[in-house]
């Protein structure tokens, strides 16, 4: 079994930056591919970033490409997600999960585990 836990979120203003967290427990954090997915109100859960077991490649949604990284660090069990250029529509819970199965990095479906969220709220 493998717990997430996210933090690092908070308000900040529109144009300013974050640094999520997702600390994993276990010692199969390396065997992972890891996913930030976030959820707006009244919205369906949306992929933002992915990474490989490796941290060779990574992978973005269109609407955050170019703002924010992922990266992890599998000595400290813990992915992360940068965040720069914040705006209003980024407002949102941002998750984090992880997947053994190496299938599609896209959908929620495909991720064995979750965390329980961190509030990212953007003010214009």
């Amino acid at each position: 079994q493998v717990q997430l836990v996210e933090t690092g979120g908070g308000l900040v203003q529109t144009g300013g930056s974050l640094r999520l967290s997702c600390a994993a427990s276990g010692r199969t954090f390396s065997s992972l591919l890891m996913g930030w997915f976030r959820q707006a109100p009244g919205k369906e859960r949306e992929f933002v970033a992915a990474i490989l077991r490796s941290g060779s490649r990574t992978y973005y949604a269109d609407s955050v490409k170019g703002r924010f990284t992922i990266s992890r660090d599998n000595a400290k069990n813990t992915v992360y997600l940068q965040m720069h250029s914040l705006k209003p529509e980024d407002t949102a819970v941002y998750y984090c999960a992880g997947q053994f199965s190496g299938g599609s990095f896209y959908y929620t479906a495909e991720y064995d585990y979750w965390g329980q969220g961190t509030q990212v709220t953007v003010s214009s």
